[in-house]
């Protein structure tokens, strides 16, 4: 337990007996519980994981094999059945890439009251980014661009699985709907968005080694791209209710509206047909609008984080 708060820390884990047993016991000593989840597993990693010697109480589930997003929520939701009372989950990888000692400043938001879920960035650490290997620099600003889009907020790297969720999200959380796979953070961030929770990132070092990633590339930006296109246009959609709607998604829309509109000579109106005929490119005039769209759709989401906090309980 830390200030008032008990810890859990959730660790997915599969095929990693090299280094599961580390993992667990290098957790600070403020850690009530570890639980790790064998993710489907076809090495000794439950094993390793029991006989560890850890400095907390410990749990080792099995997992469905459905992919660590699937992991994660069996892990949160063991907590959730653990604590009767205010308590953070702590995500950590069980490959030994994130540093224990990076925990603690992952939960001092939301000790503090400002946020509800917080992200490690490997971005914002002096030696995260630069030790991260090429290829996975290029798609962390890729992914970076298009969760921040869809998310309505900045963030610097979505692909971070080191995070703290309080149980004031996890109780709230819509369990029937998940991600299974490894763009579950990309998920999330939209999702914790659309619901108006508060969002901080904190810098966190990231241990790399020869390790082979077993993301397929093409499939993975193809099916967490048209994921995060569905679950962008989801959360807009669900702030055009009566009961949530605001100005700014107003606006939002209409932005987003004259943008397609530009590029759609059926759709463009009379202003739009103008600026064309003056020799204005189509593509400027529709990435122009898009942009004010997501201004607009930014200042959405403050509004709507600042009406989840003065909300009644």
């Amino acid at each position: 337990m830390l200030q008032g708060w008990h810890i859990g820390v959730v660790i997915p884990a599969r095929n990693e007996e090299e280094h599961v047993a580390s993992v667990i016991e290098g957790l600070p000593s403020f850690v009530d519980i570890a639980v790790v989840v064998d993710d489907g597993s076809d090495d000794t990693t439950a094993a390793q994981a029991k006989n560890a010697n850890a400095p907390c109480e410990l749990a080792v589930l099995d997992g469905d094999g459905k992919g660590v997003g699937s992991a994660i929520d069996m892990g949160h939701q063991h907590l959730l059945s653990t604590f009767n009372s205010m308590f953070i989950s702590v995500v950590m990888a069980g490959d030994g890439q994130m540093n224990p000692n990076d925990m603690a400043s992952l939960l001092e938001p939301i000790f503090n009251n400002q946020a509800d879920h917080v992200k490690g960035s490997r971005l914002q650490h002096p030696e995260g980014f630069n030790r991260m290997p090429t290829y996975r620099q290029r798609a962390s600003k890729v992914l970076a661009f298009f969760t921040t889009l869809a998310a309505g907020q900045p963030i610097s790297d979505p692909q971070c699985g080191y995070t703290a969720t309080s149980s004031e999200v996890l109780r709230n959380w819509n369990w029937q709907r998940s991600w299974s796979g490894y763009g579950y953070p990309n998920f999330w961030l939209v999702n914790l968005a659309t619901q108006g929770y508060r969002i901080a990132e904190r810098p966190v070092q990231s241990i790399y080694r020869n390790e082979r990633s077993g993301i397929k590339p093409i499939r993975f930006f193809l099916s967490v791209g048209w994921m995060m296109a569905v679950e962008h246009h989801r959360r807009n959609l669900a702030w055009l209710k009566p009961k949530r709607l605001t100005p700014h998604t107003l606006f939002a829309f209409f932005a987003y509206f004259l943008g397609w509109s530009a590029l759609l000579p059926f759709l463009s109106n009379d202003l739009e047909q103008e600026l064309f005929a003056r020799g204005v490119p189509a593509i400027v005039m529709g990435l122009f609008f898009w942009t004010m769209a997501h201004l607009f759709d930014r200042a959405a989401t403050r509004v709507h984080k600042e009406l989840r906090r003065s909300a009644p309980p």
